[in-house]
């Protein structure tokens, strides 16, 4: 193998930033223990972000995206593993500013791969991708802070989206009660269909910024969007609820105030799916082969192939996206 396809992110002339699928030559992938073939990938924010020239995300360019891989092993220079392996890996520095899933060979540390779990297919792996994995992270992070099903209704936050709509059908299959918020009214149906009892208004969660408490409503949530929707979650939680935190697309900032955590006991769990240990990973992948296994993935997602990238890309910057996107890379 010498020559492959992939997705490439570059400046033109004018210092535009463009997107298109070219030949790249193996030789032009970093050092690494491993070289996989990738199989499948999942478009996320983060690899929108990559694709536009963010250099908070990805430092130089030209750049292949693509944050999630799920692949069989070519070659190996570890015990670990070997040629046919089939692997998963997710964050650490994949897609950022070490090539990515959006090229049909990556070349990476052994220390970033967990092998397939046996209850998950590669291209079920990547139905959830990151998405998949940060929802299960944040509904693990909740029930530690003492969530359960009989606690009353959870909110999840941007709840179309890939992490959102994963969470709203793992909180269902996993018993409890789910209002889904969103601004995408006409997306109430696929969210009763993922699960979701109670569909949410995004408008409504945007109202009453200035008051240091509303009412008390919701027994935990799942925040997606960030910004002053994520401080008025906080501030309608039930005593002693929580709120798991992973997503900025309404902004890195809100106007906070110490009342909720002094007077309410509430909680604000950060979840991190990046940087995560690998075997805190593994065992979450386990879980979602397992006990947590979702039945409806194919209703989550839609698939598409590397040359229909560019325009999902674009989808998914103007907030159009719904669900997953499944990327096969032929």
């Amino acid at each position: 193998m010498s020559k492959f396809k992939a997705l490439l992110a570059s400046q033109d002339e004018s210092g535009t930033f463009i997107r298109q699928v070219v030949e790249r030559d193996a030789a032009e992938l970093p050092a690494g223990e491993l070289l996989i073939r990738v199989r499948y990938s999942s478009l996320n924010f983060k690899d929108a972000l990559s694709a536009s020239g963010n250099r908070g995300v990805t430092r130089n360019y030209p750049h292949t995206p693509g944050i999630d891989a799920a692949g069989v092993v070519a070659e190996s220079s570890v015990a670990e593993f070997a040629p046919g392996d089939e692997v998963i890996v997710t964050g650490y520095d994949l897609g950022m500013n070490t090539s990515g899933g959006f090229g049909q060979y990556i070349r990476i540390p052994a220390a970033w791969a967990i092998k397939r779990p046996e209850g998950l297919g590669l291209r079920d792996s990547m139905l959830l991708g990151t998405a998949g994995l940060t929802a299960a992270l944040c509904v693990d992070k909740l029930e530690q802070a003492g969530l359960d099903a009989a606690a009353g209704p959870v909110l999840v936050t941007g709840a179309t989206g890939g992490v959102g709509s994963v969470a709203v059908a793992l909180l269902s299959r996993l018993g409890y009660q789910v209002a889904a918020a969103t601004g995408k009214a006409d997306q109430a149906d696929f969210l009763r269909r993922l699960g979701a009892s109670q569909i949410v208004e995004r408008a409504t969660l945007e109202e009453g910024v200035e008051r240091p408490l509303l009412k008390e409503q919701w027994a935990g949530a799942v925040d997606t969007v960030g910004g002053d929707i994520l401080f008025n979650v906080v501030k309608s939680l039930r005593y002693g609820a929580s709120v798991a935190c992973c997503g900025l697309t309404a902004g890195t900032g809100f106007q906070a105030s110490v009342l909720p955590f002094i007077l309410r006991g509430v909680n604000l769990l950060g979840v991190d799916s990046v940087e995560l240990p690998l075997v805190v990973k593994a065992s979450m992948w386990d879980r979602l082969s397992l006990q947590w296994k979702l039945d409806n993935l194919e209703s989550l997602a839609r698939e598409v192939g590397l040359d229909e990238l560019p325009g999902e890309i674009d989808k998914i910057l103007a907030g159009q996206q719904v669900g997953r996107v499944l990327v096969r890379l032929d």
